[in-house]
């Protein structure tokens, strides 16, 4: 018995150390992708090259979403409204839920899915096969040529990504709300336009997007880089991406929408 709980201690000690040395690992990578990101700018066309990968192929996923999104929006959000006799703020109900919350969520899960899960493969299989080792007998830098670019990619398609996801959700909104139900169409945009303010709500969903992409893109480049050169090794942190960025998204979003509730 008391081995049992002297083996239980120490499992749990062992993993209490592996967390914070990982911790600590992670934080001194990010600070060299950081120190690193001049080469990106240098040489923009890595970065160009890799928004093409992370951004312009994860387009057909978040149009689709946020058009489904915005329909469901609407239709719950008619049903609801009608009770009070609100149904001219549709409009603002489905703009505002998009703008603030669920258009940089949901576009953040969506990237950490689709985008996050495939970075961290490509980097993990350029270890397990040795690249990134050929390169460093090189001597070019792994971490200026490969992460960095990567990372900015990131960072800048997350916005973008976000900011089409609320439009597209908008537009499936007004498809329903307006064409299908047969809201009044003035009411619909003019209460819009209105309700929904550029600094409080536009610039919010903005803040929000962006710090989305740094946590996921950094997630995904530390597990592909760290990810050991074997197949099973791959898979794991390809898995560990994803849960990883959803719980850090989920997290991300309620601590900024704490901060920014209490500044309005």
């Amino acid at each position: 018995m008391l081995e049992r709980a002297i083996t239980g201690i120490r499992g749990t000690g062992h993993r209490v150390v592996n967390g914070v040395w990982r911790l600590g690992y992670a934080s001194r990578f990010f600070l060299a992708v950081l120190l690193h990101s001049s080469m990106s700018f240098r040489r923009f066309h890595l970065t160009i090259k890799e928004i093409y990968f992370s951004g312009v192929l994860s387009l057909i996923i978040i149009l689709v979403s946020g058009l489904f999104v915005g329909m469901v929006l609407g239709l719950q959000g008619y049903e609801t409204l009608q009770k009070y006799g609100s149904e001219s703020a549709l409009g603002t109900l489905v703009a505002l839920s998009l703008v603030r919350e669920l258009g940089p969520v949901l576009a953040a899960l969506l990237f950490a899915s689709r985008a996050g899960s495939a970075i961290t493969a490509e980097i993990g299989l350029m270890k397990a096969t040795e690249q990134i080792s050929a390169m460093e007998m090189m001597a070019v830098d792994p971490i200026a040529r490969v992460v960095a670019p990567r990372f900015w990619a990131g960072v800048i398609s997350m916005p973008l990504l976000a900011a089409m996801f609320s439009a597209t959700g908008v537009f499936g909104g007004y498809l329903i709300g307006v064409v299908l139900i047969g809201v009044d169409e003035g009411q619909f945009w003019s209460q819009m336009q209105a309700a929904v303010d550029f600094r409080q709500d536009v610039m919010n969903g903005v803040i929000k997007s962006c710090v989305f992409g740094v946590a996921i893109t950094a997630i995904a480049l530390f597990e592909g880089y760290d990810a050991p050169p074997t197949a099973e090794g791959v898979s794991h942190a390809t898995t560990r991406t994803v849960v990883t960025s959803a719980l850090a998204v989920l997290a991300l979003d309620f601590i900024l929408t704490a901060f920014m509730f209490r500044g309005l």
